[in-house]
C-alpha cells in the first residue's frame, strides 16, 4: 500500500507540475507573441546603427544602446566586460574583372574576406587557374600556381538537407585558401560564397594566413555564386584569360570594445549560472539583421520575458552579448577566462547565432542523461511546433565555456534560407520576420525556465 501510495503521489505532483510548465510557457508565448520588444530593438540596431563590425564606431554604439536598453528592463545587474578586438577596414568598395584575350572585359561583384591584405593600389591582373578544393591546389603544386590568381569553386552541397553541413563542407577554402595558395606562389585569391542561391551577393566571412610571413600574404575576396559561374564558363572556353581585382583593406592595431552582460540573480541557487546568448559584430556590408542581430536582441528578450511575467529564477539567468564573433572569438574567450578566474558555476549555457528565421528546436552538447530529461520535456513544445531535441553543436561564442558538467544548447532555426543572406549585403532587417523573431526568443525563454526550475542532471 505505502508503494501504491507513493505512485500517486508522484502521478499526482508530476500532473500538477506538467499542467504549472504549461501554463508557465503559454505566458511565455503570449507576452513575447503580444507586447515583444525584440523586433523593434532588432529595428534600431538594424536601421539606425548598421554594420558592427569589430572595432567599429557601430559597434561601440551597439553596445551603447544595448547596454541602456538591458539598464531599463529593471535587472539585478547590467555591466560592460573590456575585451580587445581586431580592428579591420574594408576601405573602398572592391573592383574586379574578367578579361578575355581580346581586351573585352565583364564585370563581376566581389567583396574582400575579412582579414585580408590589399591588393596595390593600381590593383592585380594576372592569369587564373580553377581548383575544386585545397587538396587539388596541393596537388597542382607551385609550378602550375605560381603567379596566378586561384580561383576556390567548390559549392555548397545541395543535396544537403542541414545546411550548415553544406556550408562545412567547402568553408575551409574561405578560411584558409590564401595562406595555402600563399605557400605555392599564388598572386591573389577568389573564393566562391557560401551562398546555395544562384546571385550577384558576395558573401565575406573570416580567413587566416596562419603563420604565413607578411611578405608571402596574398589579397583574398569572395565572388559572388553569378560571378563565380560566370567565371568557370568564360574559363572553360578560353583558359588563357586573365582576372583583374582591387581592394584596399586594412588591419589596424587591436582597440578595446566590450562584451555586455545582464543578469537577473537566482533566488536559490545564486551561485548556478545559466547563459543565453548571442553575438553583438556583425559584418559590414549589410546591418547584420539575421547574423548576429537576432540572437541579440532574442537574448535581451529573455530576461524581458521573465521580468514582465513575474517569473523569479531560482538560478542566476545572464544575457551575453559577445563581441568579436566573426572575426575572433575574442570576446567568448574573455567571458570564459573570466568566469573560470571567478571560480564561476555555469551549468547551462543556450546560444542563438543561426538567424532570426522560424525555430525548430534545439541541439545539445551534454551528457546523455540531460538530453534524456530534455526529451521528457518534449510534449511542453509540441502546441509550438517545436520538434527537434538532438544532439549536435550549441554555439561558437559559449564553446570556451565546456566542461565536463555543463549544458550547452543552440536554438536550431529553419536554415533553408539562411544562407541567402550569410554574411552579405543583404543580410538587412526587411529580411526578417517579425513572428519568426518573436517565436525564437519564446523558445529560448521556455528552455531557460525549464532549466532553471529543474536544474541539470549529474554526469
Amino acid at each position: 500500500m505505502r508503494i501504491l501510495g507513493l505512485l500517486l503521489f508522484l502521478s499526482v505532483t508530476m500532473g500538477f507540475s506538467q499542467t504549472s510548465d504549461k501554463q508557465q510557457i503559454r505566458a511565455i508565448y503570449n507576452s513575447s507573441l503580444t507586447e515583444g520588444k525584440s523586433y523593434g530593438w532588432l529595428n534600431y540596431l538594424s536601421n539606425q546603427i548598421g554594420g558592427r563590425l569589430s572595432g567599429s564606431l557601430q559597434a561601440q554604439l551597439a553596445v551603447d544602446y544595448t547596454k541602456k536598453q538591458m539598464d531599463s528592463l529593471g535587472l539585478d545587474k547590467v555591466w560592460l566586460q573590456p575585451v580587445m578586438v581586431p580592428k579591420w577596414v574594408r576601405g573602398t568598395p572592391e573592383f574586379a574583372y574578367i578579361e578575355n584575350q581580346s581586351g573585352m572585359t565583364n564585370n563581376v561583384p566581389i567583396c574582400a574576406l575579412g582579414g585580408s591584405v590589399s591588393t596595390p593600389g593600381v590593383g592585380i591582373k594576372a592569369a587564373i587557374i580553377e581548383v575544386k578544393g585545397i587538396e587539388e591546389l596541393k596537388a597542382l603544386g607551385r609550378s602550375k600556381i605560381a603567379g596566378k590568381i586561384v580561383f576556390f569553386n567548390r559549392p555548397m552541397d545541395p543535396t544537403l538537407i542541414r545546411t550548415f553541413e553544406a556550408y562545412s563542407g567547402c568553408v575551409d577554402q574561405r578560411y584558409s585558401g590564401a595562406e595555402e595558395a600563399g605557400k605555392l606562389g599564388a598572386v591573389g585569391v577568389i573564393v566562391r560564397s557560401m551562398n546555395l542561391r544562384l546571385d550577384d551577393n558576395p558573401h565575406t566571412g573570416a580567413m587566416s594566413y596562419g603563420d604565413l610571413p607578411v611578405e608571402s600574404r596574398i589579397p583574398a575576396a569572395a565572388i559572388s555564386t553569378n560571378g563565380a559561374d560566370l567565371l568557370s564558363t568564360t574559363l572553360k572556353l578560353d583558359p588563357k584569360i586573365k582576372f583583374f581585382f582591387r581592394q584596399s583593406c586594412k588591419q589596424y592595431d587591436d582597440v578595446e570594445s566590450f562584451n555586455v552582460v545582464g543578469e537577473i540573480t537566482g533566488s536559490t541557487y545564486p551561485n548556478e549560472i545559466m547563459v543565453v546568448g548571442g553575438h553583438l559584430d556583425s559584418w559590414d556590408l549589410g546591418d547584420g539583421s539575421h547574423d548576429d542581430g537576432a540572437g541579440v536582441v532574442q537574448s535581451m528578450e529573455v530576461l524581458r520575458l521573465m521580468k514582465v511575467n513575474g517569473y523569479k529564477p531560482q538560478r542566476t539567468i545572464r544575457a551575453v552579448l559577445f563581441m568579436n564573433e566573426e572575426n575572433g572569438l575574442r570576446g567568448g574567450a574573455k567571458y570564459a577566462e573570466i568566469a573560470k578566474n571567478k571560480k564561476e558555476n555555469h551549468i547551462f549555457a543556450l546560444e542563438s547565432d543561426s538567424g532570426g528565421f522560424t525555430p525548430r528546436g534545439f541541439s545539445f552538447d551534454s551528457s546523455d542523461a540531460n538530453l534524456e530529461r530534455v526529451l521528457t520535456w518534449k510534449s511542453l513544445f509540441e502546441p509550438y511546433l517545436i520538434h527537434v531535441f538532438e544532439k549536435g553543436y550549441s554555439g561558437a561564442d559559449i564553446g570556451p565555456l565546456k566542461d565536463k558538467q555543463i549544458v550547452m544548447a543552440g536554438l536550431v532555426p529553419d536554415s533553408q534560407r539562411y544562407f541567402d543572406y550569410h554574411h552579405a549585403q543583404n543580410d538587412i532587417f526587411e529580411h526578417v520576420n517579425r513572428r519568426e523573431l518573436e517565436l525564437g526568443a519564446a523558445a529560448m525563454a521556455s528552455m531557460v525556465y525549464l532549466f532553471d526550475k529543474y536544474g541539470i542532471l549529474p554526469n
